[in-house]
């Protein structure tokens, strides 16, 4: 499974429009190569380069298995997805914005063989547990964000 985004490259900067210094948008993304008996897919965007430590910036789940791309600044999910609560405690998404230095970012998709029973707002370790053992498959796209002015 290959996880892209026409925004930006793997280890690429990644746009200030998808950061908190710009529009704050969420990137667009694309996936092709998904392994049959995919049921749903699952995104999760953060950051391991935090000064706390890890810091969450995006997670959806149950993206129905039809899906293959995520449209720029998205609002509108397709039907049945759901996101969890990011670091802020927002069920959206949440650009980039590091105070200190480059940070790298990973956008996390999961192909798994069921739908979570899970509501809206579940965390990123609520995700984890119940996708445990129905991953089918994984991609990665990292990228690359260092403010000018801090």
């Amino acid at each position: 499974m290959q996880l892209m985004s026409p925004a930006f490259q793997h280890m690429g900067k990644i746009p200030s429009t998808y950061t908190c210094d710009g529009k704050d948008y969420s990137p667009p993304l694309k996936w092709t190569g998904a392994p049959k008996g995919t049921q749903s897919f699952v995104l999760i965007v953060d950051d391991p380069d935090a000064p706390v430590g890890f810091w969450d910036h995006w997670l959806l789940f149950n993206i129905p298995a039809s899906t293959s791309e995520l449209l720029e600044n998205t609002k509108n999910l397709p039907e049945g997805t759901k996101a969890g609560a990011n670091s802020w405690k927002r069920n959206d998404y949440g650009g980039p914005c590091p105070p200190d230095m480059e940070h790298q970012y990973r956008f996390r998709l999961y192909a798994i063989d069921i739908i979570l029973d899970l509501n809206i707002g579940a965390t990123k370790n609520e995700i984890r547990t119940a996708m445990k053992g129905h991953i089918l498959a994984e991609a990665t796209l990292l990228g690359n964000y260092e403010r000018l002015e801090k």
